[in-house]
């Protein structure tokens, strides 16, 4: 397993960083870099399931099944990972979905002179380590991007 860590410095609120981050609409533009048919459904409440979803390699819904163990807007995002889902549908069980449960990823949104500095910190399977270090980067300076806009 590995940690990952990435940071983004961006010139608007913490709030409105937050806001663009998790909003449905601003969630798809940004996570373009992961897939391109990124999207979310969930209420990002603590507690809740969030399924973060795209298009695999067949043409089938798959994706990542989470938990949001913390959501204090405009300050911390935290979600455990549970499973996946494949053909859209959730597994918890089979190899690869019991190798991601317990991973986390952790967002902190903090102020800066100029805005916000964004920081994620992501557990990762070492065979999926190469794909996210290149893939953080441009999905946090899309949000940048969209974040900077919307001020």
């Amino acid at each position: 397993m590995k940690k990952l860590h990435f940071t983004v410095d961006i010139d608007a609120s913490p709030h409105t960083v937050w806001s663009t981050m998790l909003g449905a609409a601003t969630y798809r533009e940004w996570t373009r870099a992961f897939n391109s048919d990124s999207h979310v459904e969930g209420t990002w409440e603590v507690g809740s399931t969030m399924r973060f979803l795209g298009l695999d390699s067949n043409g089938s819904v798959g994706g990542m099944v989470a938990t949001v163990i913390d959501n204090r807007p405009g300050e911390f995002v935290s979600l455990e990972y549970v499973g996946q889902i494949t053909d859209d549908a959730d597994d918890t069980t089979s190899d690869f979905a019991v190798s991601i449960a317990g991973t986390h990823e952790v967002y902190s949104f903090t102020a800066t002179e100029s805005g916000t500095r964004l920081t994620v910190n992501a557990d990762s399977l070492d065979e999926f380590a190469p794909m996210f270090t290149e893939q953080w980067p441009l999905a946090l300076n899309q949000l940048k991007q969209i974040a900077e806009r919307t001020v």
